[in-house]
């Protein structure tokens, strides 16, 4: 079992829209995987036309870890099943702050289900608090959507921080799977300026394959469908492929 957390403090960035579309593309390939919703937003969880619950998912799992087999709900996509976000997500991290164990609870969570799944991806919030804590204690390594802008390096170096934080306290195997460049546009002001600089400080970190802007990625939650059903001749479908097969050889 490998799992990957898909993060980055900064919002907007193609996190959900990777987290959902890789764990498709990975079920689709014949590997067995758990995508997990530790958001408070929700979104995976809706995406994949799943509806959200007032009780229960990611949640109850976190405060209960041996029911996490309970938890867990079926997608429309083969092999794929999600573990949900749920309406009381929101008020998660107050109430892990309170628990010695609180980094540790997701962790604990996987270890229940782990082996039914191949992979096991965690759709993160934007944000630097005790869920995203949760998924990196848990994880293997990060996958980190950046977009390729003004402030990306600086939401990048704080990610790393984060990254290294949770290494030395919480999970010493945490590494960096790679970095994404997402609703990529080359040409436009600051894009190709970013993307060289940071490939020139993580020349072994960064995909190759990028996200470019497609529309067709925006509509395809609000059908509850990730890309490769909505869209299997689209772009961002072609491209999210791609990527996965990249992150698939990096297991290999």
């Amino acid at each position: 079992m490998r799992i990957l957390a898909i993060a980055n403090q900064k919002g907007g960035v193609g996190k959900t829209t990777t987290a959902m579309n890789v764990a498709a593309c990975i079920a689709l390939a014949d590997q067995r995987c758990l995508l997990i919703d530790i958001d408070p937003q929700g979104n995976a969880t809706s995406g994949l036309g799943v509806p959200r619950e007032r009780n229960g998912g990611t949640h109850s799992t976190l405060f209960a870890p041996p029911q996490a087999a309970s938890a867990l709900r079926d997608t429309d996509v083969d092999g794929l099943r999600l573990l949900p976000a749920t309406r009381h997500l929101a008020s998660t991290e107050r109430e892990l702050s309170h628990l010695p164990d609180g980094p540790l609870r997701l962790r604990k969570a996987i270890e229940h289900v782990g082996a039914d799944f191949q992979y096991v991806l965690i759709d993160c919030p934007p944000s630097l608090g005790l869920l995203p804590v949760n998924a990196l204690s848990a994880a293997d390594a990060v996958i980190i959507p950046i977009q390729c802008e003004y402030y990306a390096m600086e939401g990048l170096a704080q990610m790393l921080d984060l990254i290294r934080h949770v290494r030395e306290r919480y999970n010493p195997r945490l590494g960096v799977e790679g970095i994404l460049f997402t609703m990529y546009q080359p040409g436009l002001p600051y894009a190709d300026e970013v993307a060289d600089e940071v490939r020139y400080h993580f020349p072994e970190q960064v995909y190759r394959r990028t996200i470019p802007r497609d529309t067709l990625l925006s509509e395809a939650p609000s059908h509850g469908k990730p890309i490769i059903d909505y869209a299997p001749r689209s772009l961002g479908a072609y491209s999210y492929v791609q990527l996965t097969k990249e992150v698939l050889a990096h297991e290999s």
